[in-house]
């Protein structure tokens, strides 16, 4: 039987809810992103370091805690004496027990230095997930940007191979007029080419992307509308202060500081307190006169030692050295950071203008439109244009069409390059 109306519209109702629905562009972009991160060995090998980083801290503070040690030796021995001449063999155990009271400071600074080393690597980290995030996103944006182009050449194409149709039907009529289809044929050809090339480097960005992030690359959809908001200027150049380049450079000046402070504490007095003990059992066979079996010895000591530096004349200099490496790597985060506010100043710059003159060439795209179309019907019902002006005019709108596009994703990869030096392009996929 023929289903009913209400049954048809429930069954068509059940057919929409199970059609997917497109991903939001930003989630596309963030899922290939993710999987760039996923297959990244560079990635992989910054988040061992960061972890080795995380060990040393530990193994620092292990070394205040007690030591202890087992000792042991097998030795043979032979004797030769007025009354006693023969082989021994000679078993020593011992175990000690040790550890530091008063060192200055010195394994604390260590931890610091430590510490400042495993912020560093996991600062570092995050950078090359951000530099990731980043080269990620501008192959996505290129590859857009040449997917547009080539949809652009390609109308272009179709339309002057309308042209070239409705030529050669007039041609057969009127032979003078030849030429014209010459140029429309020409043309053609030039938007076919144009075409061609804007394909050919869409596959070369896609090839990087899939070496980078796998095969499974999404549409391009959406793509020219992500980043159309240019970040304030003020935001960005404090968010750049907060940077983990920036912050890496300061654990790394930390760091050189405490280590100078290590060495300063390599000066002071040293305390130790320490136990022991050991066990010796000589065994063996007079060989002339004597007499035969073992003899065992018992040894147990502890105490306190103190050693105190006198004279050491290299600390002087390691110390100094120590203080100028910890004011240099100062300098450098300084110079860093003077570098990055006047390249995002620069690109604000940049940013601003790509989207000024994105509304100025939809501006003069729009007039393009209405004077091709305008050219087109005054050569096709009134005669008093030209196939040449028809085709100039055709030219004109759709290079307009791709300078448009150009600097649309222009602007789009210098807004994502902007959020990546200030607060991170990763925070804000996320």
């Amino acid at each position: 039987m023929p289903a009913t109306a209400p049954a048809a519209a429930a069954s068509a109702a059940s057919a929409a809810s199970d059609t997917p629905l497109p991903l939001d562009p930003r989630v596309q972009l963030l899922n290939l992103v993710r999987d760039a991160l996923a297959r990244s060995s560079g990635l992989g090998a910054a988040r061992l370091l960061a972890e080795a980083a995380e060990q040393d801290i530990e193994e620092a503070r292990a070394a205040r805690k007690p030591q202890a040690s087992l000792l042991g030796s097998v030795a043979p021995a032979l004797i030769s004496a007025t009354t006693v001449t023969g082989a021994q063999l000679q078993v020593n155990a011992g175990v000690s027990l040790s550890q530091a009271l008063y060192d200055g400071g010195r394994a604390d600074r260590i931890v610091d230095w430590r510490v400042q080393q495993s912020e560093a690597s996991r600062l570092g980290l995050l950078s090359s997930q951000e530099q990731i995030t980043l080269a990620t996103a501008s192959l996505a944006f290129e590859r857009s940007r040449f997917r547009m182009q080539a949809v652009i050449y390609g109308q272009n194409m179709r339309k002057m191979g309308c042209l070239v149709q409705a030529l050669e039907a007039i041609v057969n009529a009127d032979q003078g007029r030849l030429s014209e289809l010459v140029q429309a044929r020409k043309q053609m050809g030039l938007a076919e080419l144009q075409q061609a090339q804007a394909v050919s480097q869409a596959r070369q960005v896609e090839a990087k992307l899939r070496r980078i992030a796998g095969d499974g690359l999404p549409g391009v959809a959406g793509f020219g509308t992500l980043l159309l908001v240019v970040p304030e200027l003020p935001g960005v150049l404090s968010a750049a202060e907060r940077s983990a380049d920036i912050g890496a450079l300061d654990a790394n000046a930390a760091g050189l500081r405490a280590m100078a402070r290590v060495v300063e504490a390599g000066t002071k007095p040293q305390v130790n307190w320490s136990l022991g003990g050991s066990a010796t059992v000589v065994g063996g066979t007079a060989a002339l006169v004597g007499n035969s079996g073992n003899s065992r010895n018992l040894n147990l000591s502890g105490g306190v030692t103190v050693n105190i530096p006198l004279i050491n004349p290299s600390v002087g200099y390691s110390i100094q050295a120590a203080r100028k490496r910890a004011e240099a790597a100062t300098l450098q985060r300084a110079e860093v950071l003077e570098a990055r506010r006047q390249r995002v100043a620069d690109l604000h710059e940049q940013a601003v203008f790509a989207f000024d003159r994105l509304k100025r060439v939809g501006m003069v795209l729009r007039d393009s439109d209405l004077l091709r179309n305008f050219t087109l019907q005054q050569w096709q019902q009134l005669g008093r244009r030209s196939l040449f002006d028809v085709i100039a005019a055709e030219g004109d709108h759709y290079n307009l069409r791709v300078q448009y596009v150009n600097a649309l994703h222009d602007g789009q990869q210098m807004n994502a390059t902007l959020i990546s030096l200030g607060t991170g392009l990763s925070d804000w996929l996320r």
